[in-house]
């Protein structure tokens, strides 16, 4: 919700954000009778808290009633939409879309009309990219979309990819619904290269081992900065090959930075190793200091940085923004519960390779904010590894990290990660709906 500046009509009238908004409700309930539609009980509240405050609705929540008759019928996103583009609406930031099935069609509705006809899909009924359009005579400036336990399936997770570079949207959030690794496959295809979206969540999707791969491309070759996944099942395959291309970076960027005093730092597995001796050519095959070629691809195909600049010199008293960097970088990364231990087939091996690499990332990317490891059996080793990483970032006098682990290590490691970092609080997740 927000405030909104009255401003004059074509007949030179002052707008008033109450009547905005009363106008809005009151199409919205007649769409809802005419597609025999259930209310929102949700969106009618926050829309008449609105009237009554005298400000524009600018968070959209469409969510079906917490208990309902039988005879009701569900809630459907098209009345929404219908009257957002009746209504030329274009205070809207976020649109939330929670427990609500969503079919192809509802998902085309979110996307470029013009594109409909080459997947092969009807034309869109209700003038198309309400959401995401861009183009058309009226612009709908969404930053953010959210579709919480939606039922998506792989056609519209890649249909919606592809719909991200005709919007303002820099945040999509896909919590909850089953994509498992053939959706995100999808969903990577339709957001190829591209350098707008910042944030992506897809906490608790079906994720397994072969997805880490696919969402280290990802953020490699997107604009991407934000990455939410806990509750999968990522495993420490998929954990490696997630981190790989992004701790790489960090390391060259370092480098770059500070020369060759680099080539002195201490491994942070020395201590595993001392342990366990055979698990050497193992660690080797992934160690992030690869040969020179390898690092060459990193700083130069692997990191396409966008053609805007930001200019240093004020226009109208405005700076220019600067584009997001395509690069294969995060600022904050959620691998909560993804099963990160040593009971996958790379047994105890596996965890201290996914640290190995983590703690590259935690020493030399001042990029880095936020890392949740929470609900993963890491154990000592691990724990101890990540301390010593924690503590050369300090000597580094790079920015704290805001961190969270499983006490499945002893006190003493766990209490000291805690006392080198920032604690990590998260947001309240909207869990997913019991059927």
């Amino acid at each position: 919700m927000g405030k909104l500046k009255k401003k004059k009509n074509k007949k030179g009238k002052q707008q008033d954000a109450s009547a905005i908004v009363q106008k809005f409700l009151k199409h919205y309930e007649r769409h809802c009778a005419q597609a025999f539609s259930a209310v929102s009980s949700m969106l009618v509240q926050n829309l008449q808290k609105c009237i009554e405050n005298e400000e524009i609705l600018t968070k959209f929540i469409l969510a079906p009633p917490e208990t309902a008759a039988n005879d009701l019928p569900p809630v459907q996103l098209k009345p929404l939409l219908m009257t957002i583009r009746d209504e030329r609406y274009m205070y809207g930031k976020e649109l939330c879309v929670w427990h609500i099935a969503l079919n192809n069609q509802d998902v085309a509705n979110l996307g470029k009309k013009s594109s409909c006809s080459t997947l092969d899909f009807p034309p869109v009924s209700v003038g198309g990219a309400i959401v995401l359009e861009l183009c058309g005579r009226t612009s709908y400036p969404f930053s953010k979309i959210e579709l919480l336990d939606c039922g998506i399936d792989t056609w519209s997770i890649e249909r919606l990819g592809k719909a991200v570079s005709f919007s303002a949207l820099t945040c999509i959030v896909l919590d909850y619904n089953e994509l498992l690794d053939e959706g995100l496959e999808g969903l990577c295809h339709g957001l190829k290269d591209n350098g707008q979206l910042l944030t992506l969540s897809m906490c608790y999707c079906n994720l397994g081992p072969l997805s880490g791969s696919l969402l280290g491309n990802l953020v490699a070759k997107t604009a991407i900065r934000d990455l939410f996944l806990d509750g999968n099942n990522l495993q420490c395959e998929g954990a490696c090959e997630l981190i790989k291309l992004i701790a790489d970076y960090a390391v060259n960027m370092a480098k770059k930075k500070f020369g060759a005093s680099l080539d002195s730092v201490e491994d942070p597995s020395k201590h595993f190793l001392e342990e366990f001796p055979s698990a050497l050519s193992d660690l080797k095959s992934v160690t992030l200091n690869q040969d020179l070629g390898h690092n060459a691809a990193i700083d130069g195909e692997g990191v396409m940085k966008s053609n805007i600049t930001a200019s240093k010199k004020k226009r109208k008293g405005k700076r220019k923004k600067q584009a997001p960097q395509i690069a294969p970088l995060l600022f904050k990364l959620h691998l909560a519960d993804n099963a990160i231990d040593g009971r996958g087939s790379q047994g105890k091996i596996g965890p201290m390779m996914f640290v190995e690499m983590l703690c590259q990332l935690i020493k030399f990317s001042d990029d880095l904010t936020e890392l949740d490891l929470d609900d993963n059996c890491l154990g000592e080793l691990c724990g101890k590894a990540i301390l010593n990483a924690l503590k050369e970032r300090k000597e580094a006098k790079l920015p704290s990290l805001n961190i969270k682990v499983t006490a499945q290590m002893s006190e003493d490691t766990f209490c000291n990660i805690l006392k080198n970092s920032k604690k990590l609080k998260k947001a309240k997740k909207i869990k997913k709906k019991k059927k």
